[in-house]
């Protein structure tokens, strides 16, 4: 009850009705006890001194919390410098220079398209690319040709 420690050859066990057995430092633990007093709301126990937060500043002191910092690095394609100019411009400047890029794309696929496309016949399959044939189709024929 009062969480004192017990000393050899000191105290009483009790045994309360449901089996559990609580060592009594004392008569007036005992007494409270058997008058099922609570623990927490006796003032010299420790419960009501951990409930009251009673002698926690002397044993323990807040502990600090360190901050992360943040670390830059460079990537691969980019060193670290290029990615500080990057993040110091304005999204504006940034939208310009990708839509900038992407126009230069369609432009180099639509480019590739005149060259490639430029003799083409009426078969829709391109020229690296086999025809698409079902699979039982395939083994079909895969079959006839073993025997």
């Amino acid at each position: 009850m009062s969480e004192y420690r017990i000393y050899p050859g000191n105290g009483s066990l009790f045994i309360r009705r449901d089996g559990k057995p609580i060592f009594l430092g004392s008569s007036k633990a005992y007494s409270l006890t058997l008058q099922r007093k609570k623990p927490a709301k006796l003032v010299w126990t420790q419960a009501w001194r951990r409930l009251h937060k009673k002698g926690l500043a002397e044993t323990t002191a807040k502990k600090r919390t360190r901050r992360v910092n943040k670390v830059a690095r460079a990537v691969v394609g980019l060193s670290l410098d290029d990615i500080r100019k990057k993040a110091s411009q304005k999204a504006e400047v940034r939208t310009k220079q990708r839509e900038a890029a992407l126009k230069e794309v369609k432009a180099r696929k639509s480019a590739n398209k005149a060259k490639s496309g430029g003799g083409r016949s009426g078969s829709s399959v391109g020229a690296g690319q086999k025809a698409k044939v079902p699979k039982n189709v395939m083994r079909n024929s895969r079959v006839k040709s073993q025997r």
